[in-house]
């Protein structure tokens, strides 16, 4: 047999036989979706965590929406401005604008108070936008929330509560053990990564349209050495796991008619 060949290849490894065993790899493509719905807890979680994945969705004809728990008002970051909740609701709406994004929902749950709020209140919010949107895929933070902030938590969860129901994949953008290393030593920070085995995805992606939607966040990124060095550190890959991998037959909520918006704030 030859020393290495190819093998079987599924939609989120590839397999190659070495030496007569069978070694499982990151497949360097995101998986297939028509509709890609994110499940967020703040303002620019989609453009800082997840815009370059929201991007190359788009780029293979997916639609892409994001709902977002709260308004993030809370930061640390531009806390001087006393309307920051409202700041960062625009900058929301211009980043998604950037990043191709279709239809955003914004509620009003209170920022580092999300962790407080009923799973399953979270959970129907969830159905409902994801019934709207016809969404064939959730995602999401890593469990643990990248950082291990509750709020990334929480929305990650209500993420996974409605997904358990509905039948629908979940898909968490994850981070490097070794950039989270070298983060954490550098900044003294708590970032959870994951090493080669535990992701699925390991992509080669276009940050350009990603940078232009983190300035759109001028709030929270212009004072941020921690955000533009972990990009530093990732280059141009990402990694994904499945925290949820696809079934057969999804159920819907029965919530409605689906309904494509620009941006959309409603109340919570």
């Amino acid at each position: 047999m030859n020393a290495e060949r190819e093998g079987l290849r599924s939609s989120h490894v590839e397999v190659r036989e070495v030496n007569d065993e069978l070694v499982t790899r990151p497949a360097s493509h995101l998986p297939p979706a028509t509709s890609v719905l994110v499940v967020s807890a703040h303002p620019d979680d989609e453009s800082f965590g997840l815009g370059a994945a929201l991007c190359a969705f788009a780029d293979e004809g997916a639609l892409t929406s994001v709902l977002c728990f709260t308004r993030g008002e809370a930061s640390t970051l531009g806390e001087d401005l006393e309307t920051l909740g409202r700041v960062r609701s625009v900058e929301i709406g211009k980043a998604a604008v950037e990043l191709g994004v279709g239809h955003v929902e914004l509620f009003e749950y209170p920022d580092l108070g999300l962790a407080d709020q009923g799973l399953d209140v979270l959970a129907t919010q969830v159905c409902q936008v994801a019934d709207r949107v016809r969404a064939d895929l959730l995602l999401v933070f890593d469990e643990g929330g990248i950082t291990g902030h509750p709020d990334h938590q929480r929305a990650t969860e209500a993420a996974l509560a409605f997904a358990d129901g509905a039948g629908l994949p979940v898909l968490a953008w994850a981070l490097d053990e070794e950039v989270a290393l070298s983060l954490n030593r550098e900044f003294k920070a708590s970032f959870a990564g994951r090493s080669a085995g535990e992701v699925e995805f390991d992509v080669t992606v276009d940050r350009a349209r990603q940078h232009r939607a983190i300035t759109c966040h001028a709030s929270q990124a212009t004072d941020n050495p921690v955000l533009w060095r972990r990009l530093a550190l990732q280059g141009d890959r990402e990694v994904f796991r499945w925290l949820r991998e696809p079934r057969s037959h999804p159920r819907s909520c029965g919530i409605g008619a689906p309904v494509f918006q620009q941006f959309a704030t409603p109340a919570a």
